[in-house]
């Protein structure tokens, strides 16, 4: 009869899939602060995070609710949101003398062209250091950023489509997202 090994537990956050250690580390050994962002259902919620040894520290915070604030009235999770977001960031941040991070996207690999990207780009507007693989074309069009494609899809649906139903309740017509977008981003500045 063979000697039965004893069983190793993993840590309970890499049970859960909420953290991969791994990449983790190759985070923190690159002695920046992390720039942490996660897309919920309902937001974009972003930190500029410093490690210590007694926990993380957060140095700056911003979430799409902030945008409410700022007059938003549209989604906090669309692709304008993620890129105002990524900008009153990075501004937020500069402001308390952080002027470079790392992305931590979390255990979500982002697609190209996606909000994740969005996201950095509005970081990076910002004046915000980030390191990413400029040989790639990983930003969405200008005209997706600021929320031409919506203002432009809307008439389409007139009386076709609740798709827009949230926009027209809070009084915010889709057709001037791109406009509200550029005031936004004004008040951030």
């Amino acid at each position: 009869m063979k000697p039965t090994r004893p069983k190793t537990v993993q840590y309970r956050r890499k049970r859960e899939v909420r953290t991969n250690y791994t990449k983790r580390l190759t985070l923190l050994l690159s002695g920046k602060p992390r720039l942490v962002v996660r897309l919920t259902n309902t937001q974009v919620l972003a930190q500029v995070v410093n490690f210590t040894l007694t926990g993380d520290k957060t140095i700056a915070a911003a979430t799409g609710s902030d945008l409410r604030k700022l007059g938003w009235k549209y989604s906090t999770k669309n692709m304008p949101a993620a890129y105002l977001t990524g900008f009153l960031i990075g501004k937020r941040a500069i402001k308390k003398g952080c002027t470079e991070s790392v992305l931590d996207t979390g255990n979500v690999s982002p697609i190209h062209k996606g909000r994740f990207y969005a996201f950095l780009k509005g970081a990076l507007d910002a004046g915000f250091q980030v390191p990413f693989n400029s040989q790639k074309d990983i930003f969405a069009e200008e005209k997706r950023i600021t929320g031409k494609h919506i203002a432009e899809h809307a008439p389409k649906l007139q009386g076709k489509s609740g798709q827009y139903a949230q926009y027209l309740k809070s009084g915010a017509l889709p057709e001037n997202i791109s406009e509200q977008f550029q005031i936004v981003k004004q008040k951030i500045n």
